[in-house]
């Protein structure tokens, strides 16, 4: 099956901590989960390398989410929308299911 959300896309949290919040995807991690510009903050705890003289410390960086946890996003609704394919001129193109508009217009 195709995916259905693509890099660059605006898409919204729709359960967890970050609900209700938007952003673009970053990348992609084994397709099943995604990074999102901005969501999903974690902390992480780095060892310090003298070696590098690189000091260590707590750093704050964004951590992946389940596909299941996001949505694409509507402008025009400015909601949580689903994605549907159709072929026009032997290209399959993808659009929102709430009010048929292309996604893939550039």
């Amino acid at each position: 099956m195709a995916n259905k959300l693509h890099i660059n896309d605006m898409v919204v949290v729709i359960t967890g901590k970050d609900k209700g919040k938007t952003g673009h995807i970053k990348s992609f991690k084994k397709t099943q989960y995604v990074l999102i510009e901005g969501i999903n903050f974690v902390k992480k705890h780095n060892k310090p390398n003298p070696k590098i003289s690189y000091p260590g410390g707590i750093v704050q960086q964004e951590a992946y989410i389940h596909i299941s946890n996001i949505a694409i996003f509507n402008n025009q609704t400015g909601k949580s929308d689903r994605i549907g394919f159709k072929i026009q001129k032997n290209k399959k193109i993808r659009f929102l299911k709430s009010n048929h508009v292309n996604i893939d217009d550039k």
